[in-house]
């Protein structure tokens, strides 16, 4: 099975992923092409850079002629001209009118566009002006282009998550939210060459690392917002994240929304066996620090199992909660744990502490899926008596598991297998069904268990002897 790794440790955006793209051998001709036939008035420009000393392709935007730019730089500068243009007028009058009018019409003269997802809400009234293109139109767009029916279906739900994060965000129907017109081409450019690039990468899976969103605060046409902005932090939920703690906005909402809808999983660096490696640069090119997305594509080798190559082991992101207990009722332990694993968590365990004022205590910590950090994390404060639960992102690595049954003289038993490299490494009965046995015919667990493990080595013994074990 192909994979690509999408590497997100200075963040994503759109240009940095179709630069990537590109790099790893995507046409660039591909991307002409689908812009050109969008008819929408935009084109790209393809060029070499270098980012922190790292040979990238960078992809520009330009829409009716203009070069797209990082929207706090460019709110900046129109803040800048609208202050020189009218030194009487407020700050606050400029922001607030730029974003309540077309962007270039605000300045009366042209300048480089804002980026992807510039939005704004519009009131169902019968003057009611609108200056941007809203979802549907954009759909009609990209349904009549001529790309293949997946890429487009990529195209329209990545355009459609993009809404529903603005929606929720300025609490309105996603009927409202519209793209103004510069924003609507960057965006419309971004999103569907990322759709038909993707597809022609050619891969079975988009694997995701953790992202880096950066940090600090951008300036927008809502005005200044912390980032990740509330759009794109609506958009990486159920996704891990960190930040570095570059003040910089990393992750763009456009950038989310690709990730969100292309990638199939997160995770670590996985096991694979790289054939091509692209590197897509963002706009800014910061000191000490290389500001590009690398994509490297190649073989899985969890395909080579069954030739045992390869050591295999699965790898994923998981979340670690934890937190002190020391005035917890020792009756309450058992149902929060039970509780926790209910919820979906992966482990839970406790270990003696000895805390302040000599106390003794437990440090409850629970492995969990990164989506399901904010529920049990909730659920910890609910059933225990904590004040405060730390949080933090690993990486896991286990070994393949699997389960075969057994029959013993008193009923079928569940075998957990773990195996590396195809070879089964390790093996035990559930407990719960011989546990259940035992009750049921009142006979001692451990002949249970010792049982069902006879059983399986039995039945196993002939694989095992072919494995020369």
């Amino acid at each position: 099975m192909r994979i690509a790794y999408l590497d997100c440790f200075s963040g994503i955006s759109g240009d940095m992923f179709l630069g990537a793209l590109i790099d790893t051998g995507v046409s660039s001709q591909l991307f002409e092409d689908t812009v050109a036939a969008l008819k929408i008035e935009a084109r790209v420009e393809i060029s070499r850079v270098q980012r922190s000393g790292i040979a990238a392709t960078k992809v520009d935007v330009y829409a009716h002629g203009e070069k797209e730019l990082p929207r706090e730089v460019y709110w900046e500068q129109q803040a800048h001209k609208h202050a020189v243009e009218h030194p009487d007028s407020p700050r606050e009058h400029a922001r607030t009118h730029s974003h309540s009018h077309h962007p270039r019409a605000a300045l009366g003269e042209k300048h480089a566009t804002a980026p992807t997802a510039v939005f704004e809400v519009v009131e169902h009234t019968p003057h009611a002006h609108v200056h941007g293109r809203g979802l549907k139109e954009i759909q009609q767009i990209i349904n009549r282009a001529p790309i293949s029916e997946g890429a487009r279906h990529k195209a329209v739900a990545i355009f459609q998550a993009l809404g529903e994060a603005e929606a929720k965000v300025h609490n309105t129907n996603i009927e409202l939210i519209h793209f103004h017109e510069v924003g609507a081409v960057d965006a419309m450019v971004d999103i569907v060459c990322a759709a038909v690039g993707a597809e022609a990468l050619g891969v079975d899976e988009i694997v995701c690392s953790p992202l880096n969103v950066g940090g600090g605060i951008v300036k927008c046409a809502h005005g200044t917002l912390p980032v990740p902005a509330p759009a794109t932090l609506e958009l990486l939920k159920g996704a891990p994240v960190f930040s570095s703690g570059m003040q910089v906005e990393l992750v763009t909402p456009t950038g989310a929304a690709i990730v969100k809808v292309l990638a199939q999983r997160f995770s670590s660096f996985p096991a694979m066996s790289i054939s091509r490696i692209g590197y897509g640069a963002g706009s800014r090119d910061f000191p000490a620090h290389a500001n590009v997305a690398r994509l490297t594509v190649g073989a899985s080798l969890a395909a080579s199992l069954e030739h045992k190559e390869h050591p295999i082991t699965s790898q994923q992101v998981i979340c670690v909660l934890e937190t002190n207990l020391d005035d917890l009722n020792p009756q309450l332990f058992g149902y929060v744990m039970d509780r926790l694993f209910q919820e979906g968590a992966l482990d839970v365990f406790a270990v003696p502490v000895q805390m302040k004022k000599n106390r003794p205590g437990a440090l409850l910590t629970v492995l969990c899926d990164p989506s399901l950090a904010g529920t049990l994390t909730n659920l910890i404060f609910t059933e225990t008596t904590t004040l405060g639960v730390r949080r933090r992102v690993e990486d896991r690595q286990s070994l393949a598991r699997r389960q075969v049954t057994v029959a013993t003289q008193w009923g079928e038993v569940r075998m957990k297998l773990a195996s590396m490299n195809g070879t089964v490494t390790n093996y035990a009965p559930e407990y719960e069904d011989c546990r259940r046995i035992a009750a049921e015919h009142r006979v001692p667990l451990k002949t249970v268990m010792h049982e069902a493990v006879q059983k399986y080595l039995a039945a196993d013994a002939p694989d095992r002897e072919a494995r020369g074990q």
